[in-house]
């Protein structure tokens, strides 16, 4: 028994296409891309690290002092050029 319905399956053509997008992965390289996935996944991947890193995807990092404590409050912008 098929539980896939006609109707959602793709063409051999979409799938060939789906399937390699589904295939990429993150790769430094990728930063300039001209290809919009692999841009996207650049994009992506530097959000997740921003969320690891300072708990936020806002691209702003905490001034703290030597001891660990926040400064007066004031983050400091991360350049967002080439996007």
């Amino acid at each position: 028994m098929n539980i896939w319905k006609e109707e959602y399956r793709l063409d051999k053509s979409k799938q060939k296409a789906a399937n390699e997008v589904a295939e990429k992965m993150y790769d430094a390289q990728n930063h300039d891309s001209s290809n919009p996935v692999d841009k996207g996944i650049s994009i992506t991947h530097e959000q997740v690290t921003d969320t690891y890193t300072e708990g936020t995807v806002d691209g702003k990092i905490d001034n703290v002092e030597k001891d660990g404590s926040l400064t007066n409050g004031k983050d400091r912008e991360i350049p967002r050029e080439g996007f």
